[in-house]
């Protein structure tokens, strides 16, 4: 069987940077810090107080009042970078199968701010058994693709999935193969995430994974830097469009990239730290470069799963140690979650948005906050001093979750 080529095609993001593509990515080349106290809800007595939180986001500009109280905030930002994704991506849904476009959107923990305020509503209620009737699908981790599905039309493959802070890449590679195996023709992919909120924000402080660098939190989200003390959570959605390589010269869209390798993997060690030889990451790597046909040696660029986390961004360099060798000194790396803070089930989509536009461009995004090297950390080229304009061909999306669960996404600039 004859595999497919796989090309992206359209993007929409919805980030603490921007709530459209051309924000967020202008805000990554910048190096804008999404950071800012919480302002969602009442942290003053939280041992962390900030986030990086959307600015200015309102879901009724994208639909009306009574559909969008059916829905939990993570349906919500789905949605509105659905619509931008599919719209840039110039198709025109009347004039294709929709049996042959789905819809694959991932979450981590789904719709807690609904399981949140209906389990709160029920407590307070005295036991009374009231809730609302929207109480279960609101909280729904299947919401998200499926209010794209009926809103857009889509037909054909539709499912969400969840692997902790993997989820989102994991989609996305899902959609590939059902392309590349001609299941399917289009495929909007991604991920969403809304947990800034209590539960969210208390459950990660009770794991001690969140920085709580109250004092100068304008630097706190700082991977790869000496002093690091946990990830800064940020909140949104990425869609990318999947489009069959022939199917979109067909209709003469434009291209931003295209797929050619993924590499899939578990630690099989614990539920929260990464196996300290870093052998799953590695295999993640490694199997992404052979299904491409290619060699380490010929990959330019990794944007990181680095989250700020001590253990996290020393596995992963040590990984990456094992898979490349000396290229690495050759190498740029960035960890967008500097800029971004760390969107859980969402990161690995909107940090596919980025190496995307990173090979297109030209352009590799920054780390910030890269304030004092580790010294377990080696000396390689982690775009610390801005966003740095060289010319790549091959890159390499990490994302790693709890559980232990590895994803590597190869990208390469398109080329016909």
């Amino acid at each position: 069987m004859e595999l497919k080529r796989v090309v992206v095609t359209g993007l929409g993001a919805l980030t603490p940077l921007g709530n459209n593509v051309p924000d967020f990515w202008q805000g990554l080349i910048a190096g804008k810090n999404g950071v800012g106290l919480i302002t969602h809800f009442n942290a003053e007595s939280y041992k962390t107080r900030f986030a990086c939180e959307l600015k200015g986001f309102n879901v009724l500009d994208y639909m009306d009042e009574k559909n969008a109280r059916k829905l939990d905030p993570c349906a919500h930002y789905a949605y509105a970078a659905g619509v931008e994704a599919l719209r840039d991506s110039g198709i025109d849904m009347a004039s294709e199968n929709p049996d042959r476009a789905g819809v694959i959107v991932a979450s981590g923990i789904g719709g807690i701010q609904s399981a949140q305020d209906g389990i709160a509503e029920f407590a307070q209620s005295g036991g009374n058994p009231r809730f609302s009737p929207f109480f279960i699908l609101r909280a729904l981790v299947n919401m998200p693709p499926a209010i794209l599905s009926i809103r857009l039309g889509l037909q054909g493959p539709n499912y969400a999935l969840s692997s902790a802070c993997a989820s989102a890449a994991n989609a996305i590679v899902d959609a590939y193969h059902l392309i590349r195996l001609g299941k399917a023709d289009i495929m909007l992919s991604g991920g969403t995430e809304a947990a800034i909120l209590e539960s969210g924000i208390g459950g990660f402080n009770a794991m001690r994974a969140l920085s709580t660098r109250n004092d100068d939190f304008a630097t706190a989200s700082r991977p790869l830097s000496a002093g690091r003390d946990g990830f800064v959570m940020g909140e949104g959605a990425g869609i990318l469009v999947l489009e069959e390589l022939e199917h979109a010269r067909a209709r003469g869209a434009k291209i931003y990239g295209e797929i050619i390798g993924d590499g899939l993997s578990a630690d099989a060690y614990h539920i929260t730290s990464p196996h300290p030889d870093g052998h799953g990451a590695a295999v993640a790597m490694r199997n992404a470069i052979a299904d491409a046909g290619l060699r380490p040696e010929d990959i330019d660029y990794i944007n990181m799963h680095a989250t700020s986390t001590q253990m996290g961004d020393r596995v992963e360099c040590l990984a990456i140690q094992q898979v490349f060798g000396e290229h690495a000194n050759q190498m740029f790396f960035s960890s967008t979650k500097s800029m971004t803070g760390h969107l859980l089930g969402a990161c690995g989509a909107i940090e596919s948005i980025a190496v995307v536009l990173s090979l297109q461009n030209s352009i590799l995004p920054p780390t910030i906050n890269f304030i004092e090297k580790d010294p377990g950390i080696p000396d390689w080229n982690f775009c610390a001093n801005g966003a740095i304009c060289h010319d790549i061909r091959y890159a390499i999306n990490n994302a790693f979750g709890f559980g232990g669960h590895n994803v590597s996404i190869l990208f390469k600039k398109f080329e016909d």
